[in-house]
């Protein structure tokens, strides 16, 4: 399989997810506790949540591929900011998806119920760890150039040459203005 922009294809699967999970989950509770679902439909949240956590961990492992060929152009520090949301994000899901397991296998008891409310309330934890993973991993291509190392041919070479191996790059947003 092509590794050329695998790390960017990946990465929209978890983001997806984390904006989407907390209105799945939530509107699966409702239902559940309105006795509009059975309480087996938690497996519906519980399985994308399951989903998150795989994509979120193909992401990183698709995302540390790239990192060398990223450094040549970006300062460290910020792949760095972007690979520690990044594990926040993903350690948090996989938390979240313990949470909607344990809600699932005691769904039948009124502290399943409980479970699963809290398993909600992480879902929008997991979504702003989300925003500020895609945050990071945004400034790193529009920002800071990341995607001059997959432009090829001149353009790619003229990037790294212009900023050398782990130089600093400028981040004054004061030139905006």
């Amino acid at each position: 399989m092509e590794t050329f922009f695998f790390h960017p294809k990946v990465v929209h699967v978890p983001m997806a997810l984390a904006v989407l999970m907390p209105l799945i989950a939530g509107g699966v509770l409702v239902a559940w506790r309105g006795a509009w679902l059975p309480p087996r439909a938690w497996i519906v949240p519980t399985v994308l949540q399951g989903i998150l956590v795989l994509s979120a961990m193909a992401a990183m492992q698709s995302g540390e591929r790239d990192e060398d060929a990223v450094e040549r152009v970006v300062a460290e520090r910020f792949i760095e900011e972007h690979e520690e949301a990044a594990e926040a994000f993903t350690w948090a899901a996989a938390g979240v998806f313990v949470l909607m397991g344990a809600a699932l296998v005691m769904a039948a008891k009124p502290i399943g119920a409980m479970a699963a409310a809290i398993g909600v309330a992480g879902t929008i934890i997991v979504m702003v760890l989300g925003m500020r993973t895609g945050e990071a991993g945004g400034a790193l291509v529009y920002k800071y150039g990341a995607a001059e190392v997959y432009v090829g041919g001149a353009q790619a070479e003229e990037a790294v040459e212009a900023c050398g191996p782990g130089e600093e790059h400028d981040d004054d947003d004061d030139d905006d203005d």
